[in-house]
């Protein structure tokens, strides 16, 4: 084989795109638009806002029920997913709390990739939904500490 020239194959990465430390997203398979989400590099794993959490057996396969809301003013939509996992996370006090995880597309201005999101009850919070630093992670963004809804017509 001598002579053979390998060369590595690169994926061609999207443009750099700035996003605000706020921003509006959608989770189009949990039927959740425009949620108001805070993007939270300070956190690994993304989180959202969910009550009445149940788990159930579907095909032989564990599933969770819950209701969520995009913005605290819209009506609550019941949502059924797999479950994806169960891990320990900390909560905003840094108490450790088991938390059923989900797999669902992330959707924001026209990309559209899957991440892993932790289902809590925020209803003590400002925002609906947290992003974390590994929904970010391979996607080329930056996020602008200063500035919100970079991607969006809600205003800055």
């Amino acid at each position: 084989m001598a002579g053979v020239n390998v060369k590595k194959i690169k994926k061609n990465k999207p443009d750099l795109m700035v996003i605000g430390w706020m921003e509006h997203l959608d989770l189009p398979d949990l039927g959740l638009h425009q949620i108001k989400a805070k993007i939270d590099t300070g956190a690994r794993t993304s989180a959202l806002h969910a009550t009445q959490i149940k788990t159930f057996v579907r095909d032989g396969e564990d599933w969770v029920r819950f209701q969520a809301q995009a913005d605290e003013d819209e009506p609550e939509v019941t949502v059924e997913a797999p479950i994806h996992d169960r891990r320990e996370i900390k909560n905003t006090s840094g108490i450790p709390e088991e938390r059923i995880i989900i797999r669902t597309k992330l959707k924001l201005t026209d990309r559209t990739w899957t991440i892993s999101v932790s289902l809590t009850d925020r209803s003590n919070m400002r925002f609906q939904m947290i992003v974390g630093r590994t929904a970010l992670r391979n996607h080329n963004i930056a996020v602008h500490t200063r500035r919100a809804n970079l991607t969006s017509t809600f205003g800055q």
